[in-house]
């Protein structure tokens, strides 16, 4: 049976995860969510579909559903001694995904190449792609004004009403290549459990 899952970040992750489990994992495809992706240090993080790639992996941190689990934070910790705020958590170790997915891109991979070359790097059987290799944003509106989703939701700490939702560059964006294949050919389509707002 060929399995499409829709994912986010840690309930998405947890659902694919149980499928992978309760089929052959190579029957499915887990297209992730991307709207939520950013840039910090200079470096370009995706934050749902790596966790999905360390969940499917074995990796995941299970107290808290992302980052790798026993990483430790000496990077971070450094750039706390130069004045950093340390609101967006990166562990040593996700740093390294960090840096290569950063250099790829530069180097003309698309998100879809790099998550692909990850993915079987660290021996994850389904197929993991984004759902558009095109930028895409989530903004949250709010009586304090309006914030990247990680802005509102990590560093915020999701306190703050929320008036609206807006996802730029959307009706632009493609579809990733396989996205289409892969809904078409599917035997079942789930959409995995996610936060609200995401």
């Amino acid at each position: 049976m060929k399995v499409v899952t829709l994912a986010g970040g840690v309930g998405g992750a947890k659902m694919a995860h149980g499928i992978a489990g309760a089929i052959d994992p190579g029957d499915q495809t887990v297209i992730v969510n991307v709207a939520d992706d950013f840039e910090l240090h200079g470096l370009q993080i995706s934050p749902d579909l790596d966790t999905v790639l360390y969940t499917l992996a074995g990796l995941a941190n299970p107290v808290t559903g992302w980052g790798i689990a026993g990483d430790t934070r000496h990077v971070q910790d450094a750039m706390t001694r130069y004045g950093e705020d340390p609101w967006f958590i990166l562990g040593d170790q996700d740093l390294a995904t960090h840096v290569l997915r950063t250099a790829r891109r530069r180097f003309g991979s698309s998100l879809s190449q790099v998550t692909e070359d990850f993915a079987r790097s660290l021996g994850v059987a389904s197929q993991i792609v984004p759902v558009t290799d095109d930028p895409v944003a989530t903004f949250v509106e709010t009586p304090s004004g309006t914030f990247t989703f990680q802005d509102y939701f990590v560093r915020r700490r999701q306190q703050d009403d929320v008036l609206g939702v807006r996802i730029a560059g959307i009706d632009e964006a493609a579809p990733a290549p396989g996205v289409l294949d892969a809904i078409a050919a599917a035997d079942l389509v789930l959409i995995a459990p996610s936060n609200p707002i995401v």
